[in-house]
C-alpha cells in the first residue's frame, strides 16, 4: 500500500472541510437552549452528534497533514510541528477561558443575576477565583461549552507516537485503542476537574474516535472496503438509524418514552456521552458510511458557493469554534432577555452562523495577507488544515434555567 499515494488523494477531498465546518455550526446551535432551530442538529435523530463529527475529523484532518511530513521529513519535524500546534490550541483556549468566565461573571453582576455564575459551571471564582484559573491553565475547568477544546489539546499532545505507529502498524494502534477504550469504560478511568468530577468528555475514551480517524486516514478505508460492501450492510444501517431515531425521541419526549419497556429506555436513556457508549460509537460509522455514499469525493456541488460557508468555517476551524462560543452566549443572552419568540430563534440563530462565516473568511483571508507578505504562495484552501477543533438574563430576576441538555 502507497502512503504518499493514499495522502495525496485524501489531500484533494474537499469533504473533510464541510464536514468540520458542519460540526461547528451544529456546536454552536446546540450550545443556544431554548432554541427552536437547534432541533435540527444530529443528536435529536440518532445517538452520535456534532462532537463525535468534530474529534473524528479533526483525527482524520491531522494525520492526512502530519503523516505527510513525518514521511517527507521525519519523526523529529513532524513531532515537533504537532507540538506546536498544540501548544497553539492551548494559547487560544486560554484566552477563550480568561475572557469567557469574565464575560460571564460581569454579564452576572451587572443584570444582578448571580446564578448565571453557576449556570456556566464557573461558581469556583466566587469562593476561589486563584484556584479557578489555575485549574483551568491546567485543563481542569468545567466551564460551560468549552469542553471540547481541552479534549482536543490532550488528543494533539499526545498524538506524535500514535502517528509514527500508525504509518507503521496501523491495525496495532487501532486494537490498542479500542483497548484503551474498552478498559477506561469497564474500570471507569477519567480525568478530574475542578472544584469536583471528572471531564465531560473523557478522553480515555474519546482518543477513539480521534485514533479511527487517523486509521481510516492512513489506509483504514481500504482495509474496510470488503467489509463495507457486505449486501447486508445498508439494510442493518437503516434498521440501526431507525433504532437510534426512536430512542432518541424516547429520550426527549417524556410520553412516548412513557410507552417503551422501562428495561429498554434505561439502556440507552440517558446516552452516555461522558464515556461514549458504544451504541454512540456504532451509530456514528453507521452514519459516517451513508454519507461518505450520498456525498462523493467529485460531487461538483462541493466546489459551489452553497456549500461555501460552511467549508470556509471548515478551513478555520479554530476560529469558527472560538467565536461560536462567544455568540451561542450572546445568542442565549438576546434569547432570555427579549421576546424569546420564534422568529427571534431563527434571527439569532441565522445571523450567528453568519457571523461565525464572516469571521472565518476574515481569518482566512488575513492569513492569505500574511503568506504574500512573505513572499509565499496563497494558501488558498487547505482541505487537511488543523481543525480545532468547533448565555444570561439581562433583568434582576434570577435566571433558574438547568444546564441538562444544553452541550453538543
Amino acid at each position: 500500500m502507497d502512503m504518499k499515494a493514499i495522502l495525496a488523494a485524501h489531500k484533494r477531498d474537499i469533504r473533510l472541510d464541510l464536514f468540520r465546518g458542519m460540526a461547528n455550526w451544529f456546536i454552536f446551535l446546540d450550545h443556544i437552549p431554548n432554541d427552536v432551530v437547534n432541533w435540527m442538529t444530529p443528536r435529536n435523530f440518532g445517538f452520535s452528534g456534532a462532537a463525535d463529527l468534530f474529534i473524528f475529523a479533526s483525527g482524520y484532518a491531522v494525520s492526512i497533514r502530519y503523516a505527510q511530513m513525518m514521511l517527507e521529513r521525519g519523526f523529529l519535524i513532524g513531532a515537533t510541528r504537532l507540538n506546536k500546534r498544540a501548544f497553539q490550541l492551548y494559547a487560544a483556549y486560554v484566552v477563550l477561558f480568561v475572557i469567557y468566565i469574565v464575560t460571564v461573571a460581569n454579564v452576572a453582576a451587572q443584570y444582578a443575576a448571580p446564578d448565571i455564575i453557576y449556570e456556566f459551571n464557573v461558581g469556583g471564582l466566587v469562593d476561589h477565583p486563584i484556584r479557578t484559573l489555575a485549574h483551568g491553565l491546567l485543563l481542569q475547568s468545567r466551564a460551560l461549552n468549552l469542553d471540547i477544546l481541552p479534549l482536543f489539546i490532550v488528543m494533539m499532545a499526545g498524538f506524535s507516537p500514535v502517528l509514527w505507529a500508525l504509518l507503521r502498524k496501523p491495525d496495532w494502534v487501532m486494537a490498542a485503542s479500542v483497548a484503551l477504550y474498552a478498559t477506561a469504560r469497564g474500570l471507569d478511568w477519567n480525568l478530574a476537574s475542578f472544584p469536583d468530577g471528572y471531564w465531560y468528555f473523557n478522553p480515555l475514551c474519546w482518543q477513539l474516535y480521534f485514533v479511527l480517524g487517523g486509521w481510516l486516514a492512513l489506509g483504514g478505508v481500504e482495509r474496510c472496503r470488503a467489509l463495507l460492501q457486505f449486501r447486508m450492510w445498508p439494510a442493518f444501517g437503516i434498521a440501526y438509524l431507525i433504532f437510534a431515531l426512536v430512542m432518541t425521541l424516547a429520550g426527549r419526549v417524556p410520553q412516548f418514552g412513557a410507552t417503551l419497556p422501562s428495561w429498554l429506555l434505561d439502556a440507552f436513556v440517558p446516552n452516555d456521552k461522558t464515556n461514549l457508549a458504544p451504541y454512540r460509537v456504532l451509530h456514528f460509522i453507521v452514519v459516517a458510511f451513508f454519507v461518505t455514499r450520498l456525498v462523493p469525493r467529485d460531487w461538483h456541488v462541493l466546489n459551489g458557493w452553497m456549500l461555501r460557508p460552511m467549508v470556509i468555517c471548515g478551513q478555520q476551524s479554530l476560529a469558527a469554534f472560538c467565536i461560536g462560543v462567544f455568540l451561542s452566549f450572546a445568542g442565549y443572552l438576546l434569547l432570555v432577555t427579549g421576546s424569546g419568540s420564534l422568529l427571534a430563534q431563527i434571527v439569532v440563530s441565522a445571523g450567528g452562523i453568519a457571523l461565525m462565516t464572516l469571521f472565518a473568511a476574515y481569518v482566512s483571508w488575513s492569513k492569505r495577507q500574511d503568506g504574500e507578505l512573505a513572499g509565499l504562495p496563497s494558501p488558498g484552501r487547505k482541505s487537511a488544515g488543523h481543525p480545532a477543533i468547533s448565555p444570561p438574563e439581562t433583568s434582576a430576576k434570577p435566571i433558574r434555567r438547568s444546564i441538562h441538555g444544553w452541550r453538543a
